[in-house]
């Protein structure tokens, strides 16, 4: 059930709009009149309504101002302008307020009954798309491209069938369905170029399909697809993320390296990689950074040409008081009597 606001000056133009509307057999919940633009803003703000439809001229305060507080206020509310002749290119500007169509006066009921129903079809679009958020599309874009990246088949099929399964609830359109799996491609494809590793130029294009079950076919195709492309450019070669997070931490140990930072490396979304590193490890990543930045202190301690605020900083230790109380904490001993143990002075 739509609600309606009218809001004009003239008595015989509301009038005839209210009848014009009420006759043109849209479901109507509320239809509600305004004769100026000050009245229809204070009534908008007591009950919002689904469409408006203003004239341009008006006391108090004229259609265009309220365009554009509307626009201000809520910008799904859909307008339509009604304008006399002359003030058509005056009408043209609240174009920038979102108004989706104008009527020229004298109103007929054929153009009451288009604008309608395209206002109809707006808020249809308007209402499905709210059921996919931005943010909900980046978290599965996200998901997907980590699994993508570290060559993870089950994990991808898992997260498209998640997608499958709430956009089906959804009840989209076929034409809004394409749309949602054209923009999580196109989005999944930025994602990965910014890694600047390999070119990925491919889009999924749905233009020309039939059906739903059709359009879910060749999006998951097209995924697998990438993902086994993405084999191929590294030669078939199937790193293990652990054993490549630990690769990058052994070759950065000099350096602060966050666990974000290896994730986000590997292709893993960071607590998930998080959790695997320490099922396969049965450590912490900080734990096992510490324990390798130890070891490799031992290894340099072991050469007598090092001096040992060197070696400190050698680990990832720009702090060196930190670097002794560390290593004392893991080897029960300072690095200097680590030395005296090994015969070093």
């Amino acid at each position: 059930m739509y609600k309606v606001l009218i809001a004009d000056d003239e008595p015989m133009i509301r009038k005839g709009l209210e009848k014009l509307i009420g006759q043109s057999g849209q479901p109507l919940g509320s239809l509600r009149l305004a004769d100026n633009g000050l009245e229809a803003l204070r009534q908008i703000r007591e009950e919002r309504p689904d469409f408006l439809f203003t004239d341009i001229r008006m006391p108090k305060m004229d259609g265009l101002e309220l365009c554009r507080q509307v626009a201000e206020l809520d910008p799904d509310i859909q307008i339509v302008v009604v304008s006399g002749y002359n003030d058509f290119e005056y009408a043209q500007k609240c174009l920038s307020y979102g108004v989706k169509e104008y009527l020229l006066k004298p109103i007929s009921k054929k153009a009451v009954e288009a604008a309608l129903s395209k206002l109809v079809h707006l808020h249809a679009v308007q209402k499905s798309q709210a059921f996919v958020s931005v943010k909900r599309l980046e978290q599965w874009v996200g998901t997907a491209e980590a699994a993508v990246w570290s060559l993870q088949t089950a994990a991808l099929r898992e997260v498209l069938e998640e997608v499958k399964q709430e956009l089906r609830s959804c009840r989209l359109k076929l034409s809004h369905l394409l749309d949602v799996l054209e923009e999580f491609s196109g989005l999944l494809y930025q994602k990965l170029n910014t890694r600047d590793v390999f070119a990925f130029t491919e889009r999924l294009q749905l233009h020309d399909v039939a059906s739903e079950e059709e359009a879910w076919s060749r999006f998951e195709d097209s995924l697998e697809q990438l993902l086994e492309g993405l084999k191929i450019k590294r030669k078939g070669k199937l790193k293990d993320p652990v054993e490549e997070a630990k690769q990058y931490i052994e070759e950065h140990l000099a350096e602060d390296v966050s666990l974000e930072e290896v994730a986000e490396r590997i292709g893993l979304n960071a607590s998930y990689f998080s959790q695997l590193f320490k099922q396969s490890t049965q450590e912490t990543f900080v734990q096992y950074r510490t324990r390798r930045r130890i070891e490799r202190a031992k290894k340099l301690l072991a050469q007598p040409h090092y001096r040992i605020t060197d070696i400190s900083g050698e680990v990832g230790y720009a702090d060196h008081p930190h670097f002794t109380k560390t290593f004392k904490k893991y080897t029960g001993c300072l690095p200097s009597e680590y030395r005296n143990k090994l015969g070093i002075e």
